[in-house]
Formats: structure tokens, C-alpha cells, sequence
């Protein structure tokens, strides 16, 4: 048995060994592989420069944190509205200052009294016309609870919260995951009588109304969500007779709906945010993408503070 190559190569004329040059022509497999090899590289060279492109495109500044400034906006609270500011009587540490002058002080005081006579009847003509009701200036700041500060609208006022849900649990839920409690006041109880849980097993509570400092609000139609909170009050056994239903809004959700409101008048009006500009903010409750809930605003309407502009 031959152990020889069945094609051996042949010596040619000249001494040397001749090569079957067939053997050594690429064939159609490897031609296509060859290709599909080359395409294979070109892809992913584009999808690496891709992806550097997209690198390098990124914003990788880490988001600045809405930072809210205290909101102070002038309210007169119980006072009785006017036109000025009625003055308020001395404290102890001005009393000293009421000591009576030297005598050229007083004269100099009264010069300038008598200068002032024609101003002074003006003003109190002025103050009798529009009151009606004896001298008294009254306060001249907006409505809203007593302080000073911008000419404003307070966000009891200001804003107006809706929820959107299909049922009453949905709705319960929705209360629930910003920690909103109902309440009840008035009808001749002096407490102020909550609810909260009320997804689960609504639990009644009651405080007084000067334990109460949180923002609150209230609807103004009979609708089917204020049906609810009457249902949801009535089964923790709170007395709803001649009473007012309130929501109480905890400060976390109250700061969290401030970052909406105000994210949206930096994105719509103005890069300078301007509190005292806004009149009316509509929130609207929707669920978020992580399977809780946020507040978004769906319409914002802002003061004419100018008279003659329409």
C-alpha cells in the first residue's frame, strides 16, 4: 500500500517541481465569509463611534435641586379691609420714647403739625367717604393671613388641586400617598374632627383649630369626590351636621407641589421667578412612572398688575 499524494506534484522540464494552482483560488464559502466578517467589523466600528458620539452629547452635570424661597406675601388676616394701615398702639420698649420733648423741640413739633393740618383733613375726608363708617383706615393688604410681605395671592387661594381617580379607592389611595387627612369644622363643636387611613380602615382623631397650622382646602361644588370624603368621614363616625369638609395638606406634599408650580413658570413665563405674578395654579394629580403619584400643572394664570394693560 502507497503512502504517495494522489496528486503529487511533478518535476517539469526544467528541474523544478510543478504546483497545481487550482488548489490555491479561494473558493465561494469563503468569499462570503470573508464578507460577512468584513460587515460584521464595519457595524461595530459604527456602533462604537455611535455610542462615543452619544457620550460625548450626554450632560453629565448632576441636576441642581429646586431650592424654594420662603414665601412671604401680606395678608391682613381678621383685620378690616382699608385703603392704609391703621397704627398699632406702642410697646413697652417705645413707650420711653413718648417722654415729653424739650421746649424747642416742641415748638419745632408743632410748626411742623400746623404744615401738615391740610394734609392730614384730606386724609381723614377721604377715609370717611370710602368707609362710611367712621375714620378708621382699615388694612390696606390683600386677603389672606396676617403678615407682611408681597402683594400676592397665598397658595390657600392661589392653588386648586384635582384628582382623577375611577373609583373611591383609587381616590382613597391618591389622598392617602401624600399623607392628605379630612376634616370636619364648624356646626357648633369647637374641635376640628379627621380622618386619615383611608384606603384601609379610615380612623378618627380630633385637635383644636389652634394646634393647626397646615394649608388647607376645600371644594367648592357638590361633585362625586366630595361625596366621597363625606363617606369617608361618616365611616370613621365623624358628625358631618352643618359642618365644613376640609383637606389638610402635609408640609412635605405642600413643598412638593411649590417645585411644580414654580418649575412651571421658569419653563413657561420667566427665568425669574416671580411668586406675586401668579394668580391661579391648577394641579392635577396623575401616577407616576415608578407606581406612586405626582403633582403637574395644567394651567397657569397670572395678575395684571398693570391697569391699563388689557
Amino acid at each position: 500500500m502507497s503512502n504517495s499524494p494522489s496528486n503529487p506534484a511533478k518535476p517539469s522540464q526544467e528541474g523544478f517541481l510543478h504546483v497545481d494552482e487550482t488548489s490555491m483560488k479561494t473558493n465561494r464559502v469563503e468569499q462570503v465569509s470573508s464578507i460577512l466578517v468584513s460587515t460584521a467589523v464595519m457595524l461595530g466600528m459604527a456602533v462604537a463611534m455611535l455610542f462615543l458620539l452619544f457620550l460625548l452629547q450626554m450632560n453629565w452635570k448632576r441636576p441642581q435641586e429646586m431650592i424654594l424661597d420662603v414665601e412671604k406675601i401680606a395678608g391682613r388676616g381678621d383685620n378690616a379691609a382699608g385703603f392704609e394701615r391703621d397704627f398699632d398702639p406702642p410697646g413697652a420698649d417705645e413707650v420711653e420714647q413718648l417722654n415729653e420733648p424739650a421746649v424747642e423741640q416742641t415748638i419745632q413739633m408743632v410748626t411742623d403739625a400746623i404744615s401738615a393740618i391740610a394734609a392730614s383733613m384730606d386724609t381723614i375726608a377721604s377715609a370717611t367717604s370710602v368707609s362710611g363708617d367712621g375714620t378708621g383706615k382699615g388694612d390696606s393688604r390683600p386677603p389672606g393671613p396676617e403678615g407682611e410681605g408681597v402683594d400676592g395671592v397665598h397658595r390657600g387661594e392661589r392653588w386648586e388641586l384635582k384628582f382623577t381617580a375611577r373609583d373611591k379607592k383609587a381616590y382613597a389611595t391618591q389622598l392617602d400617598a401624600f399623607g392628605i387627612e379630612l376634616a370636619v369644622i364648624g356646626g357648633g363643636i369647637t374641635t376640628i374632627d379627621y380622618t386619615n387611613n383611608l384606603s384601609k380602615a379610615p380612623t378618627k382623631r380630633s385637635g383644636t383649630r389652634e394646634q393647626e397650622k397646615r394649608l388647607f382646602f376645600t371644594y367648592l361644588t357638590n361633585n362625586a369626590l366630595a361625596q366621597y370624603d363625606k363617606a369617608f368621614l361618616q365611616s370613621a363616625g365623624v358628625n358631618l351636621k352643618d359642618r365644613t369638609v376640609l383637606k389638610f395638606i402635609p408640609k412635605d406634599t405642600e413643598e412638593a407641589i411649590a417645585i411644580a408650580e414654580k418649575a412651571h413658570y421658569l419653563d413657561k413665563r420667566s427665568k425669574d421667578f416671580r411668586v406675586a405674578d401668579i394668580a391661579k395654579t391648577i394641579f392635577e394629580c396623575i401616577p407616576s412612572k415608578n407606581g406612586k403619584f405626582e403633582w403637574v400643572v395644567i394651567e397657569q394664570r397670572y395678575r395684571n398688575r398693570n391697569p391699563s394693560v388689557k
